[in-house]
């Protein structure tokens, strides 16, 4: 398998900013692509030992297409996650004044999170999306149909452009997860501080549908750290949910919970478990620890063995 990290470049990216924290990817070829599906791509078919790929933001939740991609997408597991502070400029072609910006140039995601400052800054300004954040700046040089873009803080210096205001997010501390995404093999050993992701359907459309799905969790005490749906696309009202849950599957009560997500789901997606990124590790009940779990069916067994019950 050749020695190669596939991104949504070009260099300059978050992405690339987020594969720049993958020990493994030190040394190794970076591909830069242009969108997730061919990122996971690279991964399935071997043309790239793994990918990294942004899931999720602080401001604008789940990403879609990553979301979708993922369910879609057989053979591959999440290894890791990096987190990566995200903050943009406005910058633009050298003379080019504030008040002379009528069009801006920007990735839809990045567009969402500098919108209060845009509307107040440049009221009635129109909106040309760009397939990335670096794609964004790098188009004022090949065309004029915008006159400004948002930009990641410091790609002025990789363009001959000014920047017109830093700083331009509306939320400060917003940050971006990414995920390193490689072919399906050994789940990475528990740390006590980990994460389980999954895509699940649900089986129909009925009442209290979803409930029966969260209480799999619920039951064993496990957080949901997130819970996003997206459509099957068959049928309208049919939905399946992207969860990021507290625990390893090696933990006795995600494995339980596992058990009992596959029981009700007509379709469960592994996607991974792997350490967290903030090093969390989860507060357990007394309840719900392994050593609870483990007595319980030492119980049972003994129950079906005729093992005479302490206390009788």
């Amino acid at each position: 398998m050749p020695d190669a990290y596939s991104y949504l470049g070009p260099a300059g990216t978050f992405t690339w900013s987020a594969l720049g924290q993958v020990p493994q990817a030190r040394g190794a070829e970076w591909r830069s692509v242009h969108n997730v599906g061919e990122a996971l791509d690279d991964v399935a078919s071997g043309r790239s030992r793994g990918a990294v790929i942004a899931v999720e933001n602080s401001v604008e939740g789940g990403v879609n297409a990553t979301h979708d991609a993922l369910s879609r997408i057989p053979g591959i597991r999440i290894s890791g996650e990096y987190l990566v502070p995200v903050d943009f400029d406005l910058v633009a072609r050298p003379g080019t004044a504030l008040a002379e910006v009528r069009v801006v140039v920007a990735h839809p995601v990045a567009y969402a999170q500098c919108h209060l400052f845009l509307d107040r800054e440049i009221p009635g300004h129109a909106h040309l999306p760009a397939t990335s954040n670096v794609a964004a700046p790098a188009s004022l040089q090949e065309s004029d149909l915008a006159q400004a873009a948002v930009a990641p803080a410091g790609i002025a210096g990789r363009y001959p452009l000014e920047v017109l205001a830093s700083g331009i997010g509306d939320n400060r501390g917003a940050v971006t997860r990414f995920v390193l995404v490689e072919r399906a093999g050994r789940v990475p050993a528990r740390t006590g501080a980990d994460k389980t992701s999954l895509i699940v359907d649900l089986p129909d459309e009925q009442a209290g549908g979803l409930l029966g799905l969260l209480e799999q969790f619920a039951t064993r005490g496990i957080n949901m750290s997130l819970l996003q749906s997206r459509p099957i696309g068959d049928a309208l009202g049919r939905y399946r949910f992207v969860i990021d849950i507290d625990g390893h599957i090696e933990d006795e009560r995600i494995a339980d919970a596992l058990l009992g997500v596959k029981r009700f789901s007509p379709r469960v997606v592994f996607l991974g478990s792997y350490p967290r990124a903030d090093g969390h590790r989860p507060e357990v009940s007394s309840r719900f620890t392994d050593a609870a779990f483990v007595e319980a069916r030492d119980w049972l067994q003994g129950l079906v063995s005729g093992v005479p019950e302490r206390g009788k």
